[in-house]
């Protein structure tokens, strides 16, 4: 699947404002576009009940149906900054955005580099992993949750 990242890009210059996470999907009767961000074991649903979209992105929102991904949030790291080393309860598919060769992943030690050329990654983040932003810009990726398969 190739993923028109400027459409993308355009589409989400119509959100709220917010600091490094906002929600694009939600649960039934909830329209907080900041639940859902953060850490899961703070909410009171599981990863799989995010699945009602929160805003008028058509495309977006259809790559996100397309792809089978559940709380799916728009994530921002800041110019060097990086997240700890954790694990994920599930997998994760990233759509990198906006990033450079001075971004990248560490998953069980290994260093993996994810470019925005148009591609999404399916990352198994249920092994110790972190984002590292070692450049002088934001790196910004759309992340949403997947089963193990």
């Amino acid at each position: 699947m190739s993923i028109d990242i400027e459409r993308i890009l355009l589409e989400l210059k119509s959100l709220p404002e917010y600091d490094d996470q906002i929600s694009l999907q939600t649960v039934n009767g909830n329209n907080d576009p900041s639940y859902g961000t953060g850490w899961l074991q703070e909410l009171h649903h599981d990863e799989a009940d995010f699945t009602v979209p929160l805003f008028d992105i058509p495309y977006t929102n259809s790559v996100i149906a397309a792809l089978g991904m559940t709380r799916t949030r728009v994530m921002r790291l800041e110019q060097k900054t990086c997240y700890s080393y954790h694990q994920d309860p599930t997998q994760r598919i990233h759509i990198p955005l906006i990033t450079n060769d001075n971004c990248f992943m560490v998953i069980s030690d290994q260093i993996i580099r994810y470019p925005a050329n148009g591609s999404h990654y399916h990352m198994d983040t249920t092994q110790m992993h972190t984002a590292v932003n070692a450049s002088y810009e934001d790196r910004i990726h759309i992340v949403g949750c997947i089963s193990d398969t």
